[in-house]
């Protein structure tokens, strides 16, 4: 198990979001509204069952300073978790 894997078993999620049944680019808007939200250094996790978001989140991640935890899947649904970093939140989908 890496260590990404392992920090995900172990999160303790501040607020959970579910976007089961959505698909790109829902799932990161949604995300983006919700750490918005959020405290620095907040876990967010999101419920998702669209592969794509293994890929879009961690980009997403990079490009807004927040920092991708890693996922585990239970079910063939994923739950990803994101720690709010000290910038704002998110890039605007204008």
């Amino acid at each position: 198990m890496s260590a990404m894997e392992r920090s995900a078993v172990l999160a303790k999620a501040d607020a959970v979001i579910d976007t089961v049944g959505l698909y790109c680019p829902i799932p990161i808007i949604r995300t983006a509204e919700r750490i918005r939200q959020m405290a620095a250094g907040a876990i967010l996790e999101i419920l998702s069952d669209d592969r794509v978001i293994l890929l879009d989140l961690p980009a997403w991640c990079r490009s807004t300073g927040n920092e991708f935890m890693g996922h585990r899947e239970e079910s063939g649904e994923m739950r990803l978790f994101v720690r709010k970093g000290n910038r704002s939140g998110g890039a605007r989908h204008d």
